[in-house]
């Protein structure tokens, strides 16, 4: 269910902005506020509380490239908090389709922090919106001065992203004072793929590019869940994602991941007592 929202959302922004985004000024856009309408959209008007304590969102006030912007999403509860983050909702509110991602927690792996890279189309407000075991939402925000991410033409040529389509790369370091099975440890997954945003166009033929996009995302060590991600347009091209979790001293890692044309990209890493 939510999956199929999430892309109505995604294509609907694509439309909007492709048929509207000649007519619309920038400073009618920089003046009107959509959180107040997005979190009618996407969290049902749902009571939104005060994130301060729960959920921290860093990137950078001036992004050096639009089109590969750095974010990362922290977890704050106190070690004695008894209630859990279980997902994680990025919404960049001034891009044609503000959903960036939805991340859900695994229940026991103890996903503390989560970096990626993303379009930004506008001078925007960034929200990070956490659901917790309490069954409330909580939110926090910043501010970002980037424009065109969304339209930037791809960094690689068509025959470079074809042949790098689905290409999986895994890297996990330990903590300091941790061994590679066992305790806290930042990880990473890279994947091939152009993730068109559909505000693209060919320069050769003048038209735009069809959107074409990771969509979702599984992570598990062994048989229990890390991280998922549903995506949208606004993850950048070849998407690279970084978290911090616990091992439960698994000794396989396997990632999945599906895109907008039903492709089926997964693989598995051995894990043992010298890294991957």
């Amino acid at each position: 269910m939510f999956g199929t929202h999430f892309r109505l959302l995604c294509i609907a922004g694509v439309l909007s902005a492709a048929f509207g985004a000649r007519a619309a000024p920038a400073a009618t856009a920089e003046a009107y506020d959509p959180w107040p309408g997005l979190v009618q959209d996407i969290f049902n008007n749902r009571p939104m509380n005060d994130g301060t304590e729960v959920i921290a969102i860093e990137m950078p006030y001036r992004a050096e490239d639009a089109a590969i912007v750095p974010v990362t999403l922290r977890t704050k509860l106190s070690p004695g908090d008894t209630r859990r983050v279980k997902t994680i909702t990025l919404v960049i509110d001034q891009n044609p389709a503000p959903m960036a991602a939805k991340f859900e927690l695994g229940p026991d792996a103890n996903v503390s922090e989560i970096s990626t890279r993303v379009r930004v189309n506008n001078y925007t407000d960034v929200h990070a919106v956490a659901e917790l075991s309490d069954g409330k939402l909580y939110v926090t925000k910043t501010y970002v001065k980037a424009s065109g991410g969304c339209s930037a033409p791809a960094v690689k040529n068509a025959d470079e992203a074809k042949a790098r389509l689905g290409q999986m790369r895994y890297r996990q370091f330990a903590k300091a004072g941790q061994g590679p099975v066992s305790g806290t440890r930042d990880a990473q997954i890279m994947i091939g793929h152009p993730n068109n945003s559909g505000l693209q166009m060919d320069q050769v033929t003048q038209l735009y590019i069809p959107p074409f996009f990771v969509n979702e995302l599984r992570l598990t060590q062994d048989d229990s869940l890390v991280l998922a991600m549903e995506g949208g347009i606004s993850i950048s091209e070849d998407p690279n994602i970084r978290f911090t979790y616990v091992s439960n001293g698994a000794k396989r890692f396997r990632a999945e991941a599906k895109d907008t044309d039903d492709h089926v990209f997964e693989h598995k890493w051995k894990i043992d007592d010298s890294g991957i």
